[in-house]
């Protein structure tokens, strides 16, 4: 836990094409850490839309961050566009160099493994790319949300919410974390057991699979390309 009367400066990454929960759940959180300042930082001040077409606008442009304790990267669709922007990877190192947590959610974990951070790394991301995490150097991990180090991974889109939890609870006590959770009154009673593919009716998985075929085979080059790059043995 750090101080309380430390102040964390606690940013998120905003690009096109992110999955919006996996920058809104986390919100939902992260902007009520007590004695912190939340901001969101995109590309440019430009607009975005997330997969699914929601309009959301960044706070500042990402030069103008302060160095950040706390630095958030979603994923998503539009993930891809990130996976060889030298800008934005430089931006993700430089800022998770100085930050005392580093937090992905979902796809976003694809982002940082193609920054070169993960490396060595226990990890988890979306179970439809969960196999490419070897491909950035990661050791996969079958969970909800993962911790190592200084760094938090939170498995898919909703997952976030736990992992932004999880955090707050490192960052100010889980009595903090705790009066988070109650004000969101986040107490979880899913109508269907079929959030995860262990538990998913095997037509509903195999449907759930070819809906994201052609994005995850594109994820896997992509990812082919950064394991060349940072000189990670690949896989077959």
């Amino acid at each position: 836990m750090i101080a309380h009367d430390v102040h964390l400066q606690i940013g998120s990454l905003l690009f096109d094409g992110l999955d919006q929960i996996d920058l809104t759940g986390p919100f939902e959180v992260l902007s009520r850490i007590p004695n912190s300042t939340y901001r969101i930082y995109g590309k440019t001040m430009n607009a975005v839309r997330d997969v699914k077409g929601l309009r959301l606008a960044p706070d500042a442009a990402l030069p103008e961050a302060p160095p950040l304790d706390v630095l958030h990267v979603p994923g998503g669709f539009g993930q891809e566009a990130l996976m060889e922007d030298a800008e934005v990877l430089a931006w993700i190192r430089q800022q998770a160099a100085g930050a005392c947590r580093i937090f992905s959610v979902c796809t976003g974990a694809l982002i940082c493994g193609a920054a070169g951070l993960l490396r060595g790394r226990r990890a988890t991301t979306h179970w439809a790319s969960f196999h490419l995490l070897p491909l950035f150097g990661a050791i996969p991990v079958n969970e909800r949300v993962v911790v190592d180090g200084s760094y938090v991974f939170a498995a898919g889109v909703t997952a976030g919410i736990d992992g932004a939890l999880r955090l707050a609870a490192e960052l100010r006590g889980e009595d903090a974390a705790k009066a988070i959770q109650l004000y969101m009154a986040y107490a979880p009673e899913p109508p269907f057991n079929s959030g995860t593919p262990e538990t998913a009716p095997a037509r509903i998985l195999q449907q759930a699979r070819d809906s994201v075929r052609g994005i995850t085979a594109q994820r896997e080059t992509s990812a082919r390309r950064v394991a060349a790059r940072l000189g990670i043995a690949m896989r077959n």
